[in-house]
């Protein structure tokens, strides 16, 4: 007992002492202090480690589980217990029950403490246990607790359930460690039962450990044969492997922690051997390299279909793969039976590698080329892509041999081209004769030129690109199929131009767009029938693909558009490519070739230029199509499925004509229209295709252009008909269309609104072909029998679809649609014909076939009217509907009707309602239509029942109740629906027929009196009766809307009945009116009330209702229309206009057709001349309060400014009184400008029918060829208005003296005085300085063409105030462009007043004070007022303006000089013959002086040249015609942009000069070059340059020393200094002799201190002559001075004084040697350099550059650095003896020039300092 407790005492006492050790003693000190405690104390390891166990766990308890953070001193403490504990392990030897108790107590719980804190110290545990383990070899103790443990935590990661039968338990059943010899079984239940119990580790840590343990194992098995370890291994591989397949087909964290943990342990498992030998549940079994990855590279093809981080870990494990296993060799061991699984055999593998490449992260493809490269090595010899580091780095001094090589140039080859030959040769593929069987030279050159597009400078592609590509190409025609086993990436030609499409792609890609053109444009230009068939071999998808893409990039379309111009060269290159390469496709895949093509369309958004290359390409490969022998068309083409895949392409073509819609421009959409028809038409033939598709194909393209006159009817009737072949089966097919579509049953047996819109649409597309097809009266027997005899059964409904009686009405409704819309493109084009032609013949022949045309109408017309009763029976039948009280009761509708919002097409009834409905609706219309069509052909007589019929249907409509129920207020609705087509029928036939109500009784509308209004009753009962409807408020608030726009729409109708009857001449009897003036008010109210609240569908109805009304004001006025009518007041106008333009800023499209209504209603000529609407007591009217908001808002709204200025100006010319108040709004858009083209305004024009007559209806003057011209341009506003004051200044003098004449002098006068004011006083316009082509410069522009355009108007009265503001002008600063104007102006006023040139313009030319550019303008004054003057004062101006010009021919300004002289020139060549000068002796001295100048302006070579340059120009130019609005406008649309200004005279006379002297000084600097070089030449010899105080050195002078002056030398040399005596003679030569001795002293010494100064600095030039940016050269400038540099040579010294260079340098100029070579002189310099001993290197990245830290410099270095973006040109790099790069890391490749050489010059530096 007492041994006991003394062993205790001892124990604490050592376990005290050693825990305080344990905190001093460094950890590898402590196996020496426990051998020393063993040695002493006599104490056991086994108890002592016992002890200490016992103590660390009492430790590792007490440490806070929550701490962030470790105390460092408890940290080495621990540690050091730990190192302790793993010492005495060793000495106890292979101990189970201890270490197993020491790994569940100690090693795992501190392992779990310590992974939180330090990854040092963990990976510092886990080292020393396993050296416990591998040095007692106890791994059988691992396989027990350690691995399961930390297993069992993977598997929880997973998921994975702990329970019976769970997804872990069959996992641990699965493990190899199941059948371990090791495991003892009366410890299993102990174990398990710790493992059950102990915390799992985290995912990424278990990995960390298992991945050391079998890190360990490895280095046992290295060290030593090992069996247990062995076991212990692959064991452990077998469990990793299964776990990592698991993990790695998991979340992202997972596949992190297999790609940095297991799977680099794994494969250098593998690598150390090849296959291992596996023990799981009793069975053997082998687990291999190739079985392993064959199951990853499972999962690789899985994640990559996954998504984009899936792919970058699937390439990072390919990458891992590769990097272990690329260069090694099978094993000696490796198993027979196992499968050969070689990832390069796989075509995945290929694919995805390709794929990768280009890929649109930056990183992918990095990693893809890495896998590249690294698949290539294994090439059975020397790897492909040698290491940089191989090169040599150039000598000092070059062999005189190599430089010879250098400067010799094969014959016939560029500079460029050398370059491109030598980079070819770098890469391998300089001479490609014969193609080994690896193609070791394509994968050289490929892995470089991808390289070169990812990093390389631009200049470096383009050299080398368009050289190795061709070179590439030849791969393809020498490439065989029989390929060696070493390299799998090419088996086939088609493999190289699949790598070879990646290049293409990433050039396609390129960030500089440059590169972009260059790339696609090489392979635009690629011959290809050099190389065989190998365009076949390109890859469909990169056609399709990448190609398609990069005709989209809009910088390969330069001046695509540009004057009408919709084509470009990468357009036609790419579709002579698509022709190509379509004939090598084959035959029987080119049609779904051309389907894939063309439906690109539908998958990805196309610009303008691209979209119009896909239709270019498209149209172009259906030529190569089209191009087939007969017997391949028979055998593939006219089969079914031929049939079927035509039918989808015809559909594809349709959907292409409808995505150009969204592009405007009527051109541009005929262009592809005209392209795609041109595909159709080759490829598809009309038999081959389902009718119902030719129908909706030729519906997509626009009437405009296959109408008669349109630029592709002849087209398109051409395909349609053929040789005829196609004419039988088309009619046939389009006679039995009706039989067919009215035959047809659908699936219900009721129809609705939709149902019908489909009908109807159906029947249009059909009615449109036909007419297209039918010429003959033949053609047509077929459908008018048709007509006559389902008209006849029409009423018959037994046993007939209720749909059928519908469907033929909506045939005979598009018959009469389409042939009305032919007759009035007939017309159109008569009319144009007419007017713009003045051919005859042409009309003749129009005539002719407008006359055919119109037989075949009467054919219809009689067809028609002969069953007009029976659709007049029908129609009343189904009209019953309307008037049926039963209908009219509520019902419960079903739920998918009471769910509806309701609309225009979704009414509120049961089914069979609206089919009855729509029914009588259609019938209307069509009865409604015959008679609107026919009335203007005079069948009175068989029109009169149609008109009874359409009249008492009125009576009816407006007679009917109201209903309080939501069903008898849809029928209602329906009714005045169809109500609107009726109504608008009968208006239109009251000029022919009389009016609706001569055959009504007095019993429906009760007469007031005899001579009532005949319309009075009519419209008051209709708004009685539809207002009712609207009170009751049982419509839907959708369906109200639909009711106000019939209510509108209606109205309209009934307001035009007395223009139609005005129209013809119909007299109303008894002198009645059609309306009584409380009538119009009425209606007048109800409108403006409206107004304000209306929807966009009635905008177009009510604002022509509002038209009607004003004009009706207008005739009751006159005592016609309307009785007692007093007119508008200005109440009601203000009403008016305020809710009108409520109305037009609440819509939110400006679109064309409301704009222009709103202005011709609003702004009604019927008000335009009445003042009170302008200005009432000094205050604006109700119509200039509306005109100054149009124009504000016109301000942001082109078209809607455009379409005011050609409404307002028309009205001005009718009313010329009221411009004077609108001189502001005219000011407005004179200046005005905006956008210069909308082509929505274009489209709107052409293809919507109300905007076409809404604009046709404004107020307008005959000037139709500048309303075509500039309708749709910025111009149209002043030009609108200069073209107004023209015509106004017409009136003057034309004999027309009356109010409107004196008032149009007096606006003009009033306009031009404040233009005149402006151009003078508006802060804008008065400006002096301003920029070419500024707002103001504009600005400036339109105010004076306006006034030139005015001159007309100055007379006495104002001449003197319009001369004093034309001479404030002309003195002042302005733009040639500006002071055409002035001078057209001036010249035109003292043409007009002849008495200011002597009393004005003289004097003026006289003045010598003048500024030049003034004096220049009055020159071409007075020479034009000369040359111009009418004949009876040409004399006398000339005798008083030449005498004062020809002084101004010496002037010695060189403008005004030559200008001069052009003008004199032409003053003499004109006037002189008739003023009779002949060559004599007799003349007079002044005329002989003005012979003799006329012979020298005419004779000297400069004057020559100087007026061959004006050609023509002084000839055309008439200072009349230049003042009005044709000289201004017209003549100059399509030649200039610019605000439509011509060159004036002076800026081409300045422009000659410019050149002229920019030619001399090009002389002179190449003369300076040429002297420059010489100073560098080659015969020069440095010894023999004598050293210079000049030029440069004196740069380098860092001190001054003062030289005092004699006294002598101080007074000077005045003559009267005396040197009499011979001593003062004496004096003064000693004195200059020390004078001398001294100044020697002092130029030695600057000598020595020079070359002190050049013998302290490197011998390191840089060479930044090629750099402009003052930023990087004078960055280089201060590092020079930093490093010592020897020199920097830059382009232009001038640099040196600028304040950015001298700022950033900081006085480093001062003190660097800087030196002055041209970009032309640099080639010289280095040509000098090199013969001085120097060697040439060039910062650059090219194929051969040697990295930076692994060039060793020269002493004497000249470094060459190139441009910012460029690089180095090729011409210079030829030159360099190597080029150095600097090695780049990041993802960005490029480094800035002063950066990049900074970096060099540190190198430099270093190196030398190191020697």
């Amino acid at each position: 007992m007492t041994c006991a407790t003394e062993n205790d005492s001892l124990m604490d006492s050592v376990i005290s002492s050693l825990s305080k050790s344990f905190h001093q003693v460094p950890p590898t000190a402590i196996p020496s202090l426990l051998d020393c405690i063993l040695a002493t104390t006599g104490l056991s390891s086994s108890s002592l480690f016992d002890a200490i166990v016992e103590r660390f766990s009492t430790l590792i308890k007490d440490v806070p589980k929550n701490s962030e953070t470790l105390d460092s001193n408890c940290c080495n403490h621990l540690v050091s217990m730990f190192g302790a504990q793993c010492f005495l392990l060793k000495k106890i030897g292979s101990d189970f029950d201890t270490l197993q108790s020491f790994t569940w107590t100690c090693f795992i719980p501190f392992m779990k403490m310590v992974q939180a804190f330090d990854r040092e110290i963990f990976n510092l545990i886990a080292e020393s246990f396993f050296d416990v383990v591998t040095k007692t070899n106890t791994w059988g103790h691992l396989e027990i607790t350690l691995v399961p443990h930390l297993l069992k935590s993977v598997g929880l990661s997973l998921g994975m359930i702990q329970n019976e039968g769970s997804d872990l338990i069959q996992w641990e059943k699965n493990s190899a460690f199941g059948g371990s010899n090791y495991t003892l079984e009366h410890k299993e239940k102990e174990n398990y039962d710790m493992l059950s119990i102990a915390e799992p580790f985290p995912l990424s840590m278990s990995c960390h450990i298992l991945t050391s343990i079998l890190g360990y194992a490895l280095q046992c098995l290295q060290a030593k044969s090992s069996v247990e370890a062995e076991i212990f291994a692959a064991n452990l591989l077998w469990d990793l492997c299964n776990m990592t397949e698991r993990l790695f087909s998991r979340s992202v964290e997972h596949r992190s922690c297999t790609i940095g943990s297991l799977f680099p342990i794994i494969f250098k498992t593998f690598a150390f051997r090849y296959s291992w030998e596996v023990s799981v549940n009793g069975k053997k079994m082998t687990l291999s390299r190739n079985c392993f990855f064959m199951r990853i590279w499972r999962c690789c093809i899985t994640l990559f279909s996954l998504g984009h981080l899936e792919r970058r870990d699937a390439y990072t494990v390919l990458s891992l793969y590769l990097s272990f296993f690329s260069s090694v060799c099978e094993s000696a061991d490796s198993n027979k039976e196992d499968k050969n699984f070689d990832l390069k055999d796989e075509k995945a593998f290929w694919d995805e590698v390709n794929k990768g490449l280009v890929d649109g992260e930056g990183f992918v493809r990095k990693q893809s080329l890495h896998i590249l490269k690294m698949s290539l090595d294994k090439s059975g010899g020397s790897q492909c892509f040698p290491d940089i580091s191989d090169k040599k780095p150039p000598e000092n001094h070059i062999s005189e041999k190599n430089s010879k090589e250098k400067l010799r140039v094969p014959s016939g080859m560029t500079k460029r081209e050398l370059w491109a030959d030598k980079e070819a040769k770098s890469l391998g593929v300089g001479k490609i004769n014969s193609i080994d069987a690896n193609h070791h030279q394509f994968w050289e050159a490929f892995i470089h030129l991808y390289e070169m597009l990812e990093e390389y400078g631009t200049h470096l592609v383009e050299a080398a690109w368009n050289h190795q590509v061709a070179l590439l190409l030849q791969v393809s025609v020498s490439c065989d199929k029989s390929v060696s086993p070493g390299y799998k990436g090419i088996e086939t030609p088609g493999d190289v131009f699949r790598w070879l499409s990646i290049l293409w792609e990433r050039g396609f890609c390129h960030d500089n767009p440059q590169v972009r053109c260059m790339i696609l444009q090489s392979f635009l230009d690629i011959q290809w029938s050099n190389y065989g068939s190998s365009a076949k071999l390109v890859p469909e998808s990169f056609v399709l693909g990448s190609f398609m893409e990069a005709l989209n990039d809009p910088v390969h379309h330069k001046n695509f558009g540009v004057k009408g111009v919709y084509s470009s060269k990468t357009i036609e290159g790419a579709s002579w490519f698509f022709q190509k390469y379509i004939g090598c496709i084959d035959a029987q895949k080119r049609i779904a070739f051309l389907r894939s093509l063309a439906c690109l369309a539908k998958h990805q958004p196309f610009g303008r230029a691209g979209f119009m290359a896909l239709v270019e390409c498209t149209s172009s490969a259906s030529r190569g199509v089209h191009k087939l022998d007969d017997s391949v068309r028979e055998k593939s083409f006219l089969k079914e499925n031929s049939h079927k895949e035509k039918a989808d392409l015809l559909d594809v073509f349709r959907f292409l004509i409808e995505s150009s819609k969204q592009h405007f421009n009527p051109m541009y959409r005929l262009r592809v229209c005209e392209k795609v028809l041109e595909a159709a038409a080759v490829v598809v033939c009309v038999r081959d295709v389902p009718l119902e598709i030719l129908l909706y194909f030729i519906a997509s393209l626009p009437r405009e252009f296959t109408d008669d006159g349109g630029p592709l009817r002849l087209k398109l009737q051409e395909w349609l008909i053929g040789n005829g072949d196609n004419l039988e089966w088309l009619l046939k097919s389009l006679q039995d269309f009706p039989k067919t579509f009215t035959s047809h049953q659908g699936s219900s047996k009721t129809f609705d609104d939709d149902d019908l819109s489909a009908w109807e649409y159906e029947a249009k597309r059909w009615a449109r072909v036909f007419f297209l097809v039918a010429k003959e009266e033949d053609h047509l027997v077929t459908i008018l029998k048709f007509i006559q005899s389902s008209a006849t059964t029409i009423s018959t409904q037994d046993n007939q679809w209720v749909g059928v009686p519908t469907k033929f009405l909506i045939l005979v409704l598009c018959l009469i649609l389409e042939i009305q819309v032919t007759q009035e493109r007939q017309a159109e084009r008569l009319n144009k014909t007419r007017s713009h032609s003045g051919n005859n013949i042409v009309e003749m022949v129009d005539r002719l076939s407008l006359a055919e045309a119109c037989l075949i109408y009467e054919k219809f017309s009689h067809v028609f009217l002969s069953i007009l009763e029976e659709l007049i029976s029908f129609t009343h039948a189904s009209c019953y509907i309307f008037w049926n009280h039963v209908t009219m009761e509520d019902v419960t509708l079903p739920g998918s009707i009471r769910g509806r919002l309701g609309g225009p097409s979704q009414r509120r009834l049961p089914a069979s309602t609206t089919t009855a409905v729509l029914q009588a609706i259609t019938a209307v219309r069509v009865v409604a239509l015959i008679l609107s069509w026919s009335a203007p052909l005079g069948n009175s007589v068989s029109l009169n029942p149609a008109f009874a019929f359409l009249s008492e249907f009125l009576c009816k409509c407006i007679s009917c109740p109201t209903f309080d129920s939501e069903g008898g207020a849809e029928i209602c609705l329906a009714a005045y629906e169809a109500l609107g087509p009726a109504l608008k029928a009968l208006s239109s036939a009251s000029s022919t027929l009389g009016l609706p109500l001569n055959q009504q009784n007095d019993e429906s509308f009760p007469l007031p009196n005899e001579r009532r209004p005949l319309l009075d009753s009519l419209i008051v009962t209709f708004l009685q009766s539809i207002n009712n409807l609207l009170a009751v408020e049982v419509l839907a608030r959708s369906r109200r809307a639909a009711l106000l726009n019939w209510k509108w729409i209606c109205l309209e109708s009934l307001l035009s009945i007395p223009y139609h009857a005005s129209e013809n001449g119909i007299l109303v009897k008894d002198s009645s009116t059609f309306f009584t003036d409380a009538v119009v008010r009425c209606i007048f109210d109800d409108l403006v009330e409206s107004l304000e609240n209306t929807g966009e569908s009635s905008v177009l109805p009510m604002l022509r209702s509002v038209r009607l009304v004003m004009g009706l004001f207008a005739s009751g006025r006159q005592g016609l229309v309307v009785s007692s009518c007093t007119g508008l007041d200005t109440q009601m106008m203000w009403r008016l206009v305020r809710s009108s333009w409520v109305l037009h800023i609440s819509c939110n499209k400006r679109r064309v057709a409301p704009i222009a209504a709103l202005l011709s209603s609003v702004l009604h000529s019927s008000v335009f001349n009445d003042k009170r609407m302008h200005v009432s007591e000094d205050e604006a009217g109700p119509l200039k309060w509306f005109i100054e908001k149009v124009l504000e808002e016109g301000t942001k709204s082109p078209r809607t400014i455009r379409l005011a200025a050609l409404h307002l100006t028309g009205l001005w010319l009718s009313n010329p009184g009221t411009i004077k108040y609108y001189i502001n709004e005219l000011k407005l858009l004179t200046l005005y400008g905006s956008v210069q083209f909308d082509e929505d305004f274009e489209a709107e024009l052409t293809e919507n029918h109300d905007a076409k007559a809404e604009v046709s209806l404004l107020a307008k003057y005959l000037d139709r060829e500048l309303t075509e011209a500039f309708l749709n341009t910025e111009l149209y506003a002043r030009v609108s208005v200069a073209v107004l004051f023209y015509k106004l200044a017409d009136m003057i003098g034309s004999g027309r003296e009356h109010e409107g004449c004196q008032a149009a002098i007096d606006s003009g006068k009033l306009f031009l005085l404040d233009l005149l004011d402006s151009a003078i006083n508006d802060k804008d316009l008065s400006k002096e300085l301003y920029k070419k082509y500024s707002g103001i410069h504009r600005r400036k522009i339109r105010a004076w063409q306006m006034i030139c355009v005015l001159s007309r108007f100055v007379d006495h009265d104002i001449i003197g105030q319009v001369t004093q503001y034309l001479h404030i002008s002309l003195f002042r600063n302005n733009l040639p462009a500006v002071r055409q104007y002035l001078e057209t102006f001036a010249i035109n006023i003292y043409l007009k007043f002849p008495t200011l040139v002597t009393e004005q313009l003289v004097p003026i030319l006289r003045d010598c004070d003048m500024k030049p550019q003034a004096l220049s303008s009055y020159v071409f004054i007075a020479a034009n007022v000369i040359l111009h003057a009418s004949k009876a004062i040409q004399a006398s101006h000339l005798d008083e303006i030449l005498p004062a010009i020809i002084p101004l021919l010496t002037s010695h300004h060189h403008s005004l000089r030559g200008f001069t002289q052009l003008l004199v020139y032409q003053v003499f060549l004109k006037l002189f013959p008739e003023l009779g000068i002949e060559v004599s002796k007799t003349l007079p001295l002044e005329k002989r002086c003005f012979q003799d100048l006329k012979l020298y302006l005419e004779k000297n070579p400069d004057c020559k040249r100087l007026r061959s340059s004006m050609e023509g120009y002084l000839e055309a130019y008439n200072p009349h015609i230049s003042a009005t609005p044709a000289g201004i406008f017209v003549n100059r649309v399509e030649d200039v942009e610019f605000e439509c200004v011509a060159t004036s005279l002076l800026d081409q006379v300045l422009s000659f000069l410019n050149d002229v002297r920019e030619d001399l000084r090009s002389s002179m600097a190449k003369d300076n070059v040429t002297l420059k070089n010489e100073n560098l030449s080659v015969g020069e010899n440095p010894d023999n340059l004598k050293p210079s105080c000049n030029g440069s050195e004196e740069k380098l002078f860092n001190f001054q020393k003062k030289i005092t002056l004699t006294k002598h030398e101080q007074q000077g040399t005045n003559s009267s200094v005396s040197l009499a005596t011979k001593g003062s003679y004496q004096q003064l030569a000693a004195e200059i002799g020390k004078e001398d001795e001294l100044l020697d002293k002092t130029l030695q010494s600057r000598r020595m201190d020079v070359e002190k100064m050049r013998a302290s600095r490197q011998q390191f030039i840089i060479v930044a002559s090629l750099l402009d940016r003052i930023p990087n050269l004078a960055g280089l400038a201060r590092t020079c001075e930093v490093f010592k540099a020897s020199e920097l040579t830059i382009a232009d010294a001038s640099v040196l004084r600028d304040k950015q260079f001298q700022l950033i340098s900081v006085t480093a100029e001062k003190w660097v040697p800087i030196i002055e070579v041209p970009v032309n002189s640099v080639k010289q310099f280095l040509e000098k350099k090199k013969r001085e001993g120097f060697s040439i290197l060039g910062l650059e990245q090219t194929a051969n550059s040697i990295l930076l830290d692994q060039c060793t410099y020269p002493k004497k270095t000249v470094l060459v650095l190139g441009r910012e973006k460029e690089g180095i040109p090729v011409d210079i790099i030829h030159m360099l003896d190597a080029c150095i790069e600097i090695p780049q890391l990041g993802v960005v490749r490029s480094l800035n020039v002063h950066v990049s050489g900074a970096i060099a010059l540190w190198e430099y530096t270093r190196q030398q300092r190191t020697q």
